[in-house]
Parts: structure tokens; C-alpha cells; sequence
């Protein structure tokens, strides 16, 4: 796994909520949320490496006699591999019931198997293959479990929950810990196929619920546009029942049959008919999905393979950096980190925020980070970058931002992360736009015994710059809310002026630190019980833990997320 698994896996925690903002790619049907806006199911245009990792019930759908998948994929355009029983690294391919995805993806062990998985371009089924190999690494993943993973005990709706066993809150958990890598690898398409149905009408209902979730629920705040789920379950209930490109839109249609498995064979493996029917309706489906991958993956740089986090000898932080005269410390330039910044919003479904790099716009290099935000009265919405380890700024006397605007007086707070990955601080800075913003870049200066605790936070805080974990810059609704577009770049240190103090002014835009009382209270609830705009979970939101033995819980907490 790259090295910002385990901290990404602990910063995904406010977009596994299910927050009413939505910016992701939703894959499902019409009650999933924001669609792909004008979904192509053309081929995609280039030969795509895909590989299906399956046991019996895939093979039989890959196979030119059966489902005729692989061909039908290898005509669109795939170069298409698969797994099977006996695979890869520990025989992880005997593996794949959805208690087995963690070993996969977050285990420790998954980056031995990943890499296999990623670099495999073997046939195990008996499939036509009529594209030669284009070379590289696979790029679409599809992986599946089989049948008895349909056998899911608990309730219908049980909330996600970890556990040991095959249960409707156990699966959901796995599914959301297994976006906190995904999330890290906006270069791979990963498609989540769902398991297919039984005869035995025991568990049909939780079935039908757990895979209807999938669809609509699952990846609601996901921020990127590399996960997508087909509900091959769903297809193979009824004939009357889709997971499609039909009419120029996805259709799902859930209601036309029974919830067990309506394609027998004489077992609970799926006849050639649903296979057949499965094909017709994946293969169209997966062409939208690649598409506005694609499509997504050219707009923003892929990204970067992540260094190792440099120590002190004790493994604990990066060394001080240490500036020449005059140098300018990047700490975040929008050229390589813009990837890494993660958008938040609070759960009223009245705010949203969109963080994305926009080559149109910069302040210096290729890009910036443009931000287009609506927040509405007392809401927040922030764009985050939190570092895989601290960082040591103390070279620096505070931060520089350089932001260009529509519009002056957009209302902005600055935030700096300290403490640690799983339980970061917050410090802050308030400033607004001036026109200086509209006319071209505003400079930003925030010191940093000006970055002071949020009320919700321990008052007596102070920022440590030798140890900080990343920054965000959040926009507040306040009393009547506000909307609009605002661009950051070239996110520097302040270095220490020379002694002749001949270096140019402070910016008018520093605001004096105001006094912190010396027994800080917390702070009043805002009317209407609208959580305190912040920067941790919000209220009544789905937060995943991640320590040993740690899993999804309810969380109610009056702070905003990251």
C-alpha cells in the first residue's frame, strides 16, 4: 500500500458520513444522488487494461460459452485478465468473500497483493481475447464475491458495525473501509460487483437491502470519481429488473420481481440466460463508469507514488527545514499536493464545496486550487490537505496564501492542523477578500501566535509549527451565507524579516490576535441546533475508527467536519 494508507485511512472519516452534500460520482440508480452528467457508454478510446478478480460464479460469466463477458469486454475495448482460485501472493485468490476485501485492499499485507493484482495479465477462464496487450498496469478493477455472500445475517437496515461474521453491519463497514484506499488511488477504476442472488429466500431481504445500499448509499461524500458499483444481485432477480444504460440515462429498477434468484441453474450458480443478461446491461454500464473516469482523471494530475515521511532518528516527525536567505518554503504549490485536498461540508444539504486544480488560473507554476463553494447561513464548507506525518514549519515565523477571487469580502478562515493524524487540533486565522483579490492575488499572512483554538477546542492550545499536520481553508455562512468561486496558490512559509527590516510591509490583511479569556467556556449552540461550523465530524454523522480492533460507530459531536 502506499504510505498514506494509514493516514488517509483516519482522514476519511467526515466523508464516510452521510452527509447530504454529494460530490461524488454516483454510480447507481435514481435515488442515488448527483448521475453522471451525460453518461457515454461508447468504448473508451484507448485499449484499457481491466482484471476481474472472481471465483466460480465470474468464470462462468467470463466464458465464451456462458455469459460471454470476456469477449463482450474485449470488444469494448479491454484487455481483459482474471484471478482465480490459487492466485497471487499466500494463495490470496482463494480469498474473496466481502469479509476477505480488507486482506486486499487495507491489510497488511495488501500492498504484496496489490501489486501482483496490478501487474497480473493472465487468462484463467475460457474467454477470447482480441486485443494484444497494451503493456502498464491493469487500471480497471472489478472484484466480486460469490453466492453464499448473499447469506447475510442481521437486519435489513442494521447501521454499519465491525465484526467477525457474514452480517448486513459487518459488510458495511468493510465497504467503507475499503474507499479509505481507494481514495488513494485516483489513478485505478475500482468497481464493486455485487454478489450474486441465492434460490433460498431465508436472507433475501437483506440482500436485497445490503446491495441496494451499495448502490445508493455507499459512495454519497466520496470526493473522488474512481469507485463504481454494478448490482449484478439486482439483474439476476427478475427480468424486468436493471442496473443499465437505458435511454440515455442509468437505470435502476429494483421492484419488478422477488429478491432471490430468478436464473437457476441446479445449483445457486446463474444460468447462461441472466449471465447473458448481466453482460448486456454491465458492459454499457461499465463504458459510463470508464468514461467519466477518464474524463475526471484529465482534469486533475494523477497521483504521486508518496515518499516515505523523513524522522528524527525516533520516527516520529520530519526534520526542521532550514531556508537559505530570501528562500521561499513551499508548503503546499498546488503542482503535486492538489490531489491530496479533500472537500467537507456540514450535513445541512445546503452547503457544498468543490475542490479541484484549474490550470486556467495561478499565481505561479501550472495551476491553482480553485474552490467553488455555497454555504448557507451558519453553515460551513472547507478544502483540507492534511499531511501523511508532521511537518516541521519552524523555520517559518507563519503562513503565506496567495488567493484570487470574484468578488471582495468573502469571509475566510485559515486553518492549521497540529496534534496527530487521529486526533488532529485546530487552529485559526480569520481574514477576508479585499479587492486586491478580484484585481489579480491577494497575499495572505496569517503568524502564528495569530492561529488561535476554535471555541470547541481546549482554549489554553497553542500552534506548534514544528509539528504541524496540514491546513484548510474554510468559508462560513455566518448570518446570511455566501456563494461564489475563490482560487489558492503558492501556500508558503513567512520567514523571518531581515534585521534591517528593509522587506516589504506586512499585509493589511493580518488581523490582530485577540485576547483569549483566561477560563475559556464553551460556546453557545446556534439556533436551530446547527452544529458550530469546525473542522471534526459533524453531528450525528458515520465516523470510522481505525485503531486495532476499532470499527464504524455512531458519533454525535458539536464540531464541523475536517
Amino acid at each position: 500500500m502506499p504510505a498514506l494508507s494509514e493516514t488517509r485511512r483516519r482522514l476519511a472519516a467526515p466523508w464516510l458520513a452521510l452527509v447530504g452534500t454529494l460530490l461524488l460520482l454516483t454510480c447507481g440508480g435514481a435515488s442515488a444522488g448527483a448521475q453522471v452528467v451525460d453518461p457515454n457508454p461508447n468504448p473508451p478510446a484507448q485499449t484499457t487494461k481491466l482484471i476481474f478478480v472472481r471465483h466460480s460464479c465470474g468464470e462462468n460469466w467470463l466464458s465464451d460459452d456462458d455469459g460471454g463477458l470476456g469477449l463482450a469486454l474485449s470488444e469494448n475495448h479491454y484487455f481483459v485478465s482474471d484471478t482465480n482460485y490459487g492466485w497471487g501472493p499466500d494463495n490470496i485468490g482463494d480469498r474473496t468473500d466481502i469479509t476477505d476485501w480488507q486482506d486486499w485492499f487495507t491489510g497488511p499485507d495488501s500492498g504484496r497483493y496489490l501489486a501482483a493484482l496490478y501487474r497480473e495479465n493472465g487468462q484463467n477462464a475460457r474467454y477470447t481475447r482480441t486485443l494484444p496487450d497494451p503493456g502498464g498496469e491493469n487500471q480497471v478493477i472489478l472484484f466480486k464475491s460469490c453466492f453464499p455472500n448473499s447469506n447475510l445475517e442481521g437486519g435489513p437496515y442494521d447501521p454499519p458495525a465491525r465484526g467477525d461474521s457474514l452480517t448486513v453491519s459487518n459488510a458495511k463497514a468493510i465497504y467503507y473501509e475499503l474507499l479509505t484506499y481507494f481514495v488513494t488511488r485516483p489513478d485505478k477504476l475500482f468497481v464493486a460487483i455485487t454478489a450474486p442472488p441465492v434460490r433460498d429466500p431465508t436472507y433475501a431481504a437483506n440482500a436485497r437491502a445490503f446491495n441496494t445500499w451499495l448502490v445508493t448509499e455507499w459512495l454519497r461524500g466520496y470526493p473522488e470519481n474512481n469507485v463504481a458499483v454494478f448490482d449484478y444481485y439486482n439483474v439476476l432477480t427478475d427480468r424486468d429488473n436493471h442496473h443499465r444504460y437505458h435511454a440515455g440515462v442509468v437505470e435502476y429498477v429494483t421492484d419488478r420481481g422477488r429478491d432471490n434468484l430468478a436464473f437457476p441453474t441446479s445449483d445457486d450458480h446463474p444460468s447462461r440466460a441472466g449471465n447473458r443478461k448481466a453482460t448486456e446491461e454491465f458492459v454499457p454500464l461499465l463504458n459510463v463508469y470508464v468514461n467519466h473516469w477518464l474524463a475526471a482523471a484529465a482534469r486533475v494530475k494523477p497521483l504521486p507514488t508518496p515518499a516515505a515521511t523523513p524522522t528524527t532518528g525516533d520516527g516520529d516527525s520530519a526534520p526542521p527545514m532550514q531556508p537559505t536567505s530570501g528562500e521561499i518554503i513551499i508548503v503546499a504549490d498546488m503542482e503535486s499536493a492538489v490531489v491530496e485536498w479533500s472537500a467537507f461540508a456540514d450535513d445541512t444539504g445546503r452547503t457544498w464545496v468543490h475542490c479541484q486544480l484549474d490550470a486556467a488560473q495561478a499565481h505561479s507554476g501550472a495551476a491553482a486550487l480553485a474552490m467553488e463553494y455555497q454555504v448557507a447561513a451558519e453553515g460551513w464548507a472547507s478544502c483540507s490537505l492534511v499531511f501523511p506525518g508532521p511537518q516541521d514549519w519552524s523555520a517559518g515565523t507563519g503562513l503565506v496564501l496567495h488567493l484570487h477571487a470574484e468578488e471582495a469580502g468573502v469571509r475566510l478562515v485559515v486553518v492549521a492542523y497540529g496534534g496527530a493524524a487521529e486526533a488532529l487540533q485546530h487552529f485559526e486565522f480569520r481574514t477576508e477578500t479585499t479587492q486586491a483579490a478580484v484585481d489579480g492575488w491577494q497575499r495572505v499572512e496569517a503568524r502564528w501566535e495569530e492561529l488561535l483554538p476554535p471555541a470547541w477546542e481546549d482554549g489554553s492550545a497553542r500552534f506548534d509549527p514544528a509539528r504541524s499536520m496540514g491546513l484548510a481553508l474554510l468559508f462560513e455562512g455566518s448570518t446570511g451565507g455566501q456563494s461564489g468561486r475563490l482560487w489558492l496558490d503558492d501556500a508558503t512559509l513567512l520567514t523571518p524579516a531581515p534585521t534591517d527590516q528593509t522587506a516589504a510591509p506586512t499585509s493589511e490583511f493580518r488581523q490582530p490576535a485577540p485576547t483569549l479569556p483566561e477560563t475559556p467556556e464553551a460556546e453557545a449552540e446556534p439556533a436551530g441546533g446547527q452544529a458550530r461550523p469546525g473542522v471534526c465530524p459533524g453531528a450525528g454523522l458515520l465516523v470510522l475508527a481505525t485503531g486495532a480492533g476499532a470499527g464504524l460507530a455512531g458519533v454525535r459531536e458539536r464540531r464541523r467536519g475536517r
